[in-house]
């Protein structure tokens, strides 16, 4: 494919800035639109060495507004970076919504350059692809703008310009001898490079591949593809805002029709995961104390061994309010080293959150390789509470479930022991732990007035959560269901789970 190109075009000076003339100030108009709609882009420049990716950045940026962008030059890994899956480097350098994120080679680097070097082995690369199609899918789907330029050149015009890169003391440092390497080998590394567009060129992320070898001409055709995307983009956005103002409008003037009765009311005639959950199951207090001291001590040791081989944990806690989580979360710490693990309450996303991809974070806070992260609430909300209450649209909770799995999976690919947890409960131990708490002073902040609305909305919880548990238990993300109504039960079932997955883990 790549073979076939055209690298011969060239554009004239004079029409070169009769193009730009037009296409720059476009470009910065269109910077600003997408600042006021709240429009988030990154441009993932890839393409071979010495093809220009840095000096066509360069020009980009003149059209743009420094305050609104940043460049991320993405190198050989490091050590924090390489202590995480793949993809965390790049959601922690995501544009919030109305910025601009620009690449000087992405999270294509785990497919190209690191799979030539063999730091990418054969079994890892067919997850890299499912992961950053994944990636990419998740955050187009979301509203990103994602723009991906490909700069070609052929084998004889790459080595003309490491020969002038070469000739100087100034650039000489620019050529390495891994740039050499694929100089010499760029047959080989042409090949993968085309694997890579035909496997990635999908209809949400396609690729621009831009003819290099004349500067102006990359140049104009870089600067006409990013200006044709984003006055689609921000076409569609204000054709979508004006459809919203005017279903809205009609809504308001249209009388609501009965309230018809929820599907959670008569769609199980059969049983649900959550229905057949024995909540009878208990520990009197003297067997409680003598397998928590037990449990205990082999959490201390084995949180030691996750350390030392480098073994990243994710624990992720949810279950009905007042259904346990905290005092699970404390008996399962209180051995363990404080320098190795962090407990994060989740709680509704604040400003700059909300500006971001709802996984954006979550992702920011996963675990360092040997460390332990537990979430006391965590990205589910978005197919619970986000979903009943209204806070993000049908679509959006739908495409959830696929964009979570993904996540997970990232997470287990890159080694780390995933465990979710659902404390379940049932109504009438919620309402005694309610009044429990507001007759405890010291207890009195732990109950709102918020717990008690959501205890109207429990049938649309339960159907909820009945279908998360369904769609998002997997093999590398498992959910386990904690009967709670019996508190020293659900303590040691959470720590028994936990030491358990630890221990076969460490067979490996």
């Amino acid at each position: 494919m790549l073979e076939k190109l055209d690298l011969t075009k060239t554009l004239e000076k004079d029409e070169y800035k009769e193009k730009m003339l037009k296409l720059a100030p476009q470009i910065g108009k269109l910077q600003r639109e997408c600042k006021d709609l709240g429009i988030p882009i990154m441009i993932a420049f890839e393409g071979y060495d010495a093809a220009g990716k840095g000096v066509q950045i360069s020009e980009l940026i003149k059209a743009l507004d420094p305050r609104g962008f940043e460049v991320h030059a993405v190198k050989t890994e490091t050590k924090e970076e390489s202590m995480h899956p793949f993809l965390w480097r790049f959601w922690t350098k995501m544009p919030a919504k109305g910025r601009i994120a620009i690449y000087d080679s992405s999270w294509y680097r785990k497919v190209l350059i690191d799979r030539f070097d063999k730091r990418t082995k054969k079994n890892e690369l067919a997850k890299a692809y499912d992961s950053i199609c994944a990636f990419e899918e998740m955050l187009t789907a979301d509203g990103m703008v994602l723009i991906k330029i490909f700069l070609t050149i052929d084998k004889k015009e790459q080595k003309k310009r490491f020969k002038k890169l070469l000739s100087s003391k100034e650039t000489a440092w620019r050529v390495g001898e891994d740039d050499k390497k694929r100089n010499k080998e760029f047959e080989e590394y042409q090949a993968i490079n085309e694997e890579m567009l035909l496997r990635t060129d999908t209809e949400y992320a396609p690729w621009n591949i831009v003819e290099a070898v004349d500067k102006r001409f990359a140049t104009a055709k870089i600067y006409a593809v990013v200006a044709k995307i984003l006055e689609e983009k921000v076409a569609a956005v204000k054709e979508q805002k004006e459809a919203a103002k005017q279903a809205a409008a009609r809504m308001a003037q249209t009388p609501c029709a009965p309230e018809q009765e929820t599907a959670g009311h008569d769609r199980r005639m059969g049983e649900t995961t959550l229905s057949k959950v024995d909540l009878s199951l208990a520990y009197t207090k003297e067997e409680y104390k003598e397998r928590l001291s037990e449990l205990q001590k082999r959490i201390e040791k084995l949180h030691g061994e996750l350390y030392r081989r480098r073994i990243p944990v994710v624990l992720g806690f949810e279950g009905w309010d007042a259904g346990g989580k905290g005092g699970a979360i404390k008996r399962l710490t209180e051995k363990m080293d404080p320098r190795g693990y962090v407990v994060h309450p989740t709680a509704s996303p604040n400003d700059i959150e909300r500006q971001h991809h709802y996984l954006w974070r979550f992702w920011t806070d996963m675990p360092k390789a040997g460390h332990v992260t537990i979430f006391d609430r965590t990205w589910y909300g978005r197919v619970m509470v986000e979903r009943i209450e209204g806070f993000c649209t049908k679509q959006e909770w739908q495409r959830a479930y696929k964009e979570i799995n993904s996540m997970e999976r990232d997470l287990s690919d890159a080694g780390t022991i995933v465990l979710k947890f659902w404390m379940q409960i049932d109504k009438d131990e919620q309402e005694r732990r309610f009044k429990a708490r507001q007759e405890n002073p010291e207890k009195q902040w732990k109950i709102t007035d918020e717990d008690w609305r959501n205890r109207e909305k429990w049938d649309q919880y339960e159907e909820a959560v009945n279908e998360m548990l369904i769609r998002t238990s997997t093999p590398y993300a498992p959910w386990v269901v904690v009967e709670g109504n019996n508190k020293y039960y659900a303590r040691i079932k959470v720590l028994e789970t936990v030491v358990n997955a630890i221990e076969e883990r460490l067979k490996d």
